[in-house]
């Protein structure tokens, strides 16, 4: 990813605009195809000499082209012909934006790939499913990651959506009107960049085409917040149902020898805000003035490639975590018992109303047999068949076949099916 957004890279791509616009130029007989041939093969940049010229000129495409002028000569004056700056670094960007794009699609693809895996394997590993960080009703551990792999396959799908709306480069001119370009050598250009020209543009391709590709970066990071914090909140040692790898050697706390802290996922969660701060700014750059100003370039030579880098990492860490999380099933069982079986409730109760009785005080006669469990009288099991609005409609056989795990597991393969991890 890093290749992609360096000065080697973006150099590249915008010698490889001047010379397909020259041989453009050349095929529809406007310069001699001679000079084109003598542009392709030998123009070239030095990016010292590049660095050097920029002092002077404070203008970075210029002195880019005053470069490759060196060394190809006479010819060279049909370089930049009716083109402008933002032409070239416009183009160069959704170039590498499309670029990067591929890096992130492949690295969604991967992640999802060892949830999948992980998913498989836990599908019907009992653990408490939590509202409000409360126990509420039994789930799989399963269940949970393939939440996480569904999750991320939108991540896939908006990616590939903004893809195609930020795959867009343009060769218009000063203000996008092709007064000394023909459209003609802008189409071919682009889709020898594997691009699509802009259907109209002013000095710029407009900007809410990349608001939407840092937004999009945005929620995919929020999405590895979301599960980084998730596995952050399992393996507090109350709960130690996961764990973060920890490594032969690694240390925890300068002061505490004992300490083992998530401390990847928690990386993750903070560096989810650096990608949402960035979002911002790319919203912030939307509002130019007229067919442009540069208000938004400084800002987007550190959000665009800082964010693909960031993502990058970021995706390549949380795969990481997944694929070496220490998983304890033997905990998620300890857990799921602390509660007595009060996540039998709900169970319990529409069995009553199915049997026809009144929902107020059906909840009543269910909660009064929780409440016990809760102050520590027995099981919710043994509570509820001792309850006598219950048993009255309830047989002691039928209450201990509701109060069965069997009840909530009972459309996971079904799930997993319509997700594709059967």
């Amino acid at each position: 990813m890093s290749k992609i957004w360096s000065d080697e890279r973006k150099f590249q791509i915008w010698l490889d605009i001047e010379v397909l616009a020259c041989e453009a130029m050349a095929e529809l007989g406007q310069i001699p195809k001679e000079d084109a041939a003598k542009i392709r093969k030998r123009a070239r940049f030095s990016i010292p000499k590049i660095l050097e010229i920029e002092k002077r000129t404070n203008h970075d495409v210029i002195a880019f082209l005053e470069n490759v002028a060196e060394s190809v000569g006479p010819a060279a004056r049909w370089i930049h012909q009716g083109l402008t700056s933002s032409d070239i670094l416009d183009t160069t960007l959704a170039v590498q934006l499309n670029e990067s794009c591929q890096i992130l699609l492949d690295d969604l693809q991967s992640l999802r790939t060892e949830i999948a895996k992980q998913a498989r394997r836990f599908k019907m590993t009992p653990m408490i499913g939590r509202s409000h960080g409360v126990h509420a009703e039994p789930i799989t551990f399963g269940l949970k990651l393939a939440l996480m792999y569904d999750e991320f396959g939108r991540a896939q799908e908006r990616l590939t959506q903004t893809r195609e709306r930020i795959r867009v480069g343009k060769i218009s001119g000063a203000v996008g009107t092709h007064a000394h370009i023909d459209p003609k050598i802008e189409r071919v250009v682009c889709e020898k960049l594997g691009l699509k020209p802009a259907t109209l543009s002013t000095q710029i391709v407009q900007r809410d085409r990349h608001a939407e590709f840092m937004t999009t970066l945005a929620v995919i990071a929020s999405s590895i917040d979301r599960w980084a914090t998730e596995f952050r909140h399992l393996q507090r040692t109350e709960v130690l149902e996961v764990e973060e790898f920890f490594g032969e050697g690694q240390k925890g706390s300068s002061a505490m020898p004992h300490k083992r802290n998530p401390i990847t996922n928690e990386r993750l969660s903070g560096l989810a805000r650096v990608l949402r701060g960035n979002a911002v700014v790319a919203l912030e750059n939307v509002a130019l003035w007229h067919e442009r100003d540069i208000s938004h370039s400084s800002a987007e030579r550190i959000i665009l490639p800082d964010s693909c880098i960031l993502l990058d990492y970021m995706l390549a860490k949380l795969r990481d975590v997944v694929e070496k999380l220490q998983i304890y099933p033997t905990r998620m069982a300890d857990n799921l018992a602390l509660t007595k079986g009060l996540y039998f409730s709900q169970s319990i109760l529409l069995a009553l109303t199915r049997a026809g009785a009144e929902r107020k005080s059906a909840y009543e006669a269910v909660q009064r047999a929780a409440m016990k469990t809760w102050k520590g009288e027995g099981t919710f099991t043994e509570n509820a068949k001792r309850e006598p609005e219950i048993t009255a409609k309830l047989s002691p056989v039928e209450i201990g076949r509701l109060c069965s795990l069997d009840i909530h597991f009972k459309h996971v393969d079904a799930t997993f099916r319509a997700l594709g991890l059967d």
